[in-house]
Parts: structure tokens; C-alpha cells; sequence
């Protein structure tokens, strides 16, 4: 069912981000005058096609789901144009309306992309608190002073109103090499100011993998609390109810759920002392764990599901500073993502971080799983990194076909065939490696588990 429910995430994500991409290039043909030959999803035989629109536009589906195009009357130099139709071909339109369809393929991705933020915003995301647990030893976080507890407010002088938030405004000082001021709220109402310089040799985290877990930060857990005791178990019948903060088992102070968890399950049958807040007052409980078998032997079981995370907040906008705000999210992602490339090309982040259709998928499936919220985050993800890549000054992408009108008008007349044949083959061959090493990391995560 896991499988099932990945790949039809996959394809569902696919389809969308695909489409609007195609959409684009039509619509801006059809604003353009030039008529559409074929609109497909995806590659190879079409597997269903019908004709509509006075034109006779063919709508496909192709067999591999990996892409999309649309055909335009005109585009191919070979094209038989008759002098009736001259208006209506693409190779026959002014230089500024070509470049407009071309570009409007990756502009639909990035619409997309702000449509999709601006309805997380206006709706609203729960997210984790900017709340820090203990910081790795030796890690940037310890250097700079960040004790359990802190919570950022703000960031060089920008409110943080989530764990998220921090983790973006981070991951950009990081890749800036800045120095980024944490002012941080402590226990009592204490305010402290912290620096993390990712100028200093040392001081930036590697950008690749856990970022925050590279700089040492962790989310704080809270005692765990009791959420609920199941009728005429041994917490039910220990007096443990919802609400109850665990402080220690034993006499052992317990600091997170996993550690609750792993003393109930090494008890079975034992009588255990548990001390307990319950509306400010120190209660000392004593439960009796169940023993039961599970994993190939005898474990405790008191009945009673447990939380130590802390409670998240709403982060919600207006209308505009939604809108202000989805616009912001899609420009920042698309200049780092454009920046991470350029750090992969000369060496200083790993090829290592480049996803292939694997990797996509599994998440697809995860965000699916995890909730709305996180598959439509994703969905903007995916395609503002689709927009980005397409814009790329490879022939054979979009972004090569810009830049051959680029020289078009600075030259005063279209690039010679042979360079434009020899771009393709270079272009092609660019893509085909891409791709490779791509699929490489996809497999290689997939065997590393």
C-alpha cells in the first residue's frame, strides 16, 4: 500500500507540474497567434489522443511520464509553411513574441509555485517552535552560546516564527558566508544575543545532508506529558492521567519520551515509582508495567500514549502579506537553488545532493503520507526547481533556446544551423549526464538505506 500510495503521489505530482509547464508554452503561443499542433504528457507513443479547437490541436498522453511537450506549427525548419499560414508560425513571429513562449513554460512553474505558498499562507501551517534543544559539543551552535531552552525570536533583526523559518534564514547566512545575530528569549524572560559567523574558516556548516543537525541545533523536547491512559490499564489503574508531565522514574530525572518509554519496557512486572507535575503540584505515582512479548522477548506495557514535543504554532498571513510573503519564498528559493548549482559545478557543495526521479517519488510519497500541507510545500518545491532548471543556458532546455535568441538579436540574425546542431549534441550529451548521475545518488541512497 506504502508503494502504491508513492507512486500514485509521484505521478499526481508529475502530472501537475508538467502540465502547467506545457500550459504555459500554449497559452503564450495562442496569445502569440501561432497555432498548436500537439499538446502531450509525457514521452514516447501516445497512449490516448483526441483533437479539439477550431486548429485541430491534438491532446495526448505518452507512454513515459518523465516530461512534456507542445508542437508548434512552424518550429520545425523543416515545416512546410504555406504564405496563408505564415502568420501562424512560430519560426515566422517577431523575436520578442518566440522568447516569450518559450520563457512562458518556467514563468508557469513559478506561478505555480507562488499560487501554491499563497494558499499555505492564507490558510495556514503548523509548524515547530524556534525552540533550541542542547547544542552538539563542539558544534557551531555550542560556540555560539546557545543553551537548552533558547528560543530565537529573531534572526540579524528578521522575526522568526518557526523552526522553518530559522532553518531558511540559516541555510542563507551559510551559503552567504555571513554572520547571523540569534536574539533569543531564555527561561525567566532573559533576552541574550548570539553571533554564528559562516565567514570564519570553520564556522560554516558542510551545506550537504541535516543542515541544522551540521550546525549542532536540535529541537528542544519538553518533559514528556501524558496524553492519554487506556481504560483499566496499568497508568489508568497507577493514577496516571492526560496532561501529567513525567519529571522521573525511579528517582531518575527522564528528559524525553524515548527515555519514559525505555524504562516502562525494561520493567515488565516491576513496581515503579513515577513523580509526576499535574497542574503545578509534584504528585509520586507508583505503576506497575504489564509484561508483554514483543520483539523476541518480555517488555513493559503500561498503556498510555506519550508526547515530548512541544506544542507548534500557526503560522498564518493575510492576503497580501501572503501574497508579499509566497512571492519572497519562490524568489529566495529559486536565487539558492541557482546558487547551489553554481557551487556544484565549481566543487564547493557535492554532486551528491542532485535528486533523480527516485528520490522525488519517495519524497512525493512521504509529504502524501505526512498531510495536505506538506505535498502542496512540496509541489511549490519541486516547481520552482523545475523552473530554475529549464531557464539553464543548456540547448535542449528552455533556457538554451533564450539564449540562441540572445545572440539572435545581438547578432541581427538567427544563429548559424551548424552551431545551433552542434549546441544540441552538447546540450544533449549535458542533460544525458545529468541525468546519470542523478539516478546514481538515487540508487545509491536507495542502497544505503
Amino acid at each position: 500500500m506504502s508503494l502504491l500510495s508513492t507512486l500514485v503521489a509521484f505521478v499526481v505530482a508529475l502530472g501537475v507540474l508538467i502540465a502547467f509547464h506545457e500550459f504555459g508554452h500554449f497559452l503564450a503561443a495562442r496569445l502569440c497567434g501561432v497555432r498548436v499542433l500537439r499538446f502531450c504528457l509525457g514521452f514516447g507513443r501516445p497512449v490516448w489522443m483526441r483533437r479539439y479547437g477550431k486548429d485541430g490541436t491534438e491532446w495526448a498522453i505518452a507512454a513515459i511520464p518523465l516530461g512534456g511537450y507542445v508542437k508548434l506549427f512552424g518550429h520545425d525548419p523543416e515545416d512546410e509553411v504555406a504564405p496563408g499560414e505564415a502568420h501562424r508560425a512560430f519560426n515566422r513571429r517577431p523575436l520578442a513574441a518566440r522568447a516569450f513562449i518559450i520563457a512562458a513554460g518556467p514563468l508557469a512553474n513559478f506561478l505555480l509555485a507562488i499560487a501554491l505558498y499563497w494558499g499555505l499562507n492564507l490558510a495556514g501551517v503548523e509548524e515547530p517552535p524556534a525552540w533550541l534543544g542542547r547544542p552538539a559539543a563542539g558544534s557551531a551552535a555550542e560556540r555560539a552560546g546557545v543553551i537548552p531552552g533558547d528560543r530565537v525570536a529573531a534572526v540579524d533583526g528578521k522575526a522568526i516564527v518557526s523552526w522553518n523559518d530559522l532553518h531558511w534564514t540559516l541555510l542563507r547566512a551559510a551559503e552567504a558566508g555571513a554572520v547571523a545575530r540569534l536574539e533569543v528569549r531564555r527561561h525567566g524572560g532573559e533576552i541574550a544575543f548570539l553571533a554564528m559567523d559562516f565567514g570564519r574558516q570553520g564556522g560554516a556548516p558542510d551545506l550537504d545532508g541535516d543542515f541544522m543537525k551540521a550546525l549542532g541545533m536540535t529541537l528542544f523536547r519538553p518533559p514528556p506529558r501524558i496524553v492519554e491512559t487506556e481504560p483499566d490499564s496499568p497508568a489508568a489503574r497507577g493514577g496516571l492521567r492526560a496532561g501529567d508531565v513525567v519529571v522521573a522514574v525511579a528517582g531518575r530525572a527522564i528528559a524525553s519520551g524515548d527515555e519514559f518509554v525505555a524504562a516502562m519496557r525494561a520493567s515488565p512486572g516491576s513496581r515503579l515509582s513515577i513523580d509526576v507535575r499535574r497542574d503545578g503540584a509534584a504528585l509520586s505515582l507508583h505503576v506497575t508495567p504489564a509484561p508483554v512479548d514483543a520483539d523476541g522477548g518480555r517488555v513493559g506495557r503500561i498503556g498510555a500514549r506519550i508526547s515530548d514535543r512541544a506544542a507548534p504554532v500557526l503560522v498564518r498571513y493575510g492576503a497580501l502579506d501572503g501574497l508579499t510573503r509566497s512571492l519572497g519564498q519562490t524568489w529566495d528559493m529559486s536565487v539558492f537553488s541557482l546558487k547551489m548549482l553554481g557551487r556544484m559545478v565549481l566543487g564547493d557543495v557535492s554532486w551528491r545532493n542532485l535528486s533523480g526521479p527516485v528520490t522525488i517519488a519517495d519524497y512525493a510519497g512521504k509529504t502524501a503520507r505526512l498531510g495536505l500541507t506538506y505535498y502542496l510545500n512540496f509541489l511549490a518545491l519541486v516547481s520552482i526547481s523545475l523552473g530554475v532548471l529549464n531557464l539553464l543556458p543548456i540547448p535542449l532546455l528552455d533556457g538554451g533556446h533564450l539564449l540562441y535568441y540572445l545572440l539572435e538579436f545581438l547578432r541581427g540574425k538567427p544563429v548559424p544551423e551548424k552551431v545551433a546542431e552542434f549546441g544540441t549534441r552538447v546540450g544533449f550529451a549535458i542533460v544525458i549526464t545529468t541525468m546519470a548521475v542523478a539516478l546514481y545518488n538515487d540508487i545509491h541512497r536507495l542502497l544505503a538505506g
